[in-house]
């Protein structure tokens, strides 16, 4: 198969989606590839160590568009890229489709497989493509919430960890995932008061063992998310329902009773948010204010730390897309229920069903079973 690496082009993205590493294991299998020029020089991947690896270098986007078979990505492709995806061609990237209905309606018009990094599952029930950057995110969001709670950058003026003789900021964690672990053990290893939300008691009771009780682990409710927000420093937005739009658990009135220079962090801003007030940001304008709340939307947080989050994306990712490559994306899905589970779209059929739930009235779309699609 001849696998295709174009260069990111959404705003301050230097991740990408295949390492000279994994070209090289690509290429022991048998595999052609084809990398963009210079689409991982920023993070210190030159054409020169992708040559090495066996890659041909390719002198624009529309070259590797026009010619791979398979087209490996890191972010949702924008529309011009859509636009050059063909039947019979399968797209590997992150989609984030629900809350997305003009790159939902191209890819339908492209024809394309496109198999979708977020929705990939394991046997525990778990996101093992979105782990990875989950886990980068969740710790981000602290990195940056404590930096724009600096008065010069729109915040109180809040140290995290307070020092002797000042308490702690108070951190806000909604959600117990992957994302909200990893956010609350950068806090506490900051020093900061943290509270965790989440509906399940299960998670809660994990939650209380993985830090010896040094986190307040909360049940979530209304009341619970009134309450513990109102207080907070820095709230982050930590929330996944897989493929399906986020739910916007603060409102408006919440955002309102917060304390002025507070910061929120939605890291569930790919899905929509889940905060009222949010809406997209970039790295190079990553915040704004709403009821003097500083509000941190950035869509692409991993991409801040390109090198470790591409590394990091290429462990997780480069089993399912050698089995893609090996096997022909039909077989690999047929056979392996967590690499279907990841397919979204395939030739004009949406086979996810919360992305119909979310926009199947915008679209006038309707969900055919991912079996039936392939069949």
């Amino acid at each position: 198969m001849l696998v295709g690496v174009p260069k990111e082009i959404k705003n301050h993205e230097y991740r990408v989606g295949l390492t000279p590493a994994a070209v090289k294991e690509f290429v022991m299998h048998g595999h052609k590839v084809m990398v963009e020029t210079n689409a991982g020089t920023a993070i210190g991947f030159t054409d020169e160590m992708y040559a090495e690896a066996g890659a041909s270098i390719a002198a624009s986007a529309e070259q590797v568009f026009a010619e791979a078979e398979m087209i490996v990505k890191v972010k949702e492709p924008q529309p011009q890229e859509c636009k050059q995806l063909s039947r019979g061609q399968t797209l590997y990237t992150y989609l984030h489709l629900a809350p997305d209905p003009t790159q939902t309606e191209l890819l339908i018009e492209s024809g394309a497989t496109c198999i979708a990094y977020e929705t990939v599952t394991d046997a525990r029930g778990g996101l093992p493509l979105l782990a990875p950057m989950s886990e980068v995110a969740g710790r981000m969001s602290v990195q940056a919430g404590a930096h724009y709670l600096e008065k010069a950058h729109g915040g109180s003026g809040t140290l995290l960890g307070g020092v002797p003789g000042v308490a702690p900021g108070k951190v806000l964690v909604i959600g117990g995932g992957v994302v909200g672990t990893q956010a609350a053990k950068m806090a506490l290893g900051l020093g900061a008061d943290v509270t965790i939300l989440d509906r399940s008691l299960p998670r809660l009771r994990q939650l209380d063992d993985i830090f010896n009780g040094q986190v307040k682990t909360v049940y979530s409710t209304v009341d619970a998310i009134e309450h513990y927000s109102a207080s907070a420093d820095l709230v982050v937005g930590a929330v996944l329902i897989p493929g399906a739009a986020a739910p916007k658990l603060l409102n408006e009135q919440h955002i309102a009773n917060m304390k002025k220079g507070s910061v929120v962090v939605d890291v569930a801003i790919d899905q929509g948010g889940c905060f009222a007030t949010s809406k997209a940001t970039t790295h190079q304008d990553p915040v704004y204010i709403v009821d003097g709340v500083v509000h941190y939307c950035v869509a692409n947080m991993p991409g801040g730390v390109a090198r470790t989050s591409t590394m990091a994306l290429n462990n997780a990712t480069l089993p399912f897309g050698l089995a893609l490559a090996n096997k022909g994306p039909k077989q690999a899905m047929m056979e392996d229920i967590h690499l279907l589970n990841g397919l979204n779209v395939h030739e004009g059929k949406v086979t996810y069903k919360a992305v119909v739930e979310a926009l199947g009235d915008q679209l006038g779309i309707q969900y055919t079973p991912a079996l039936d699609a392939l069949a």
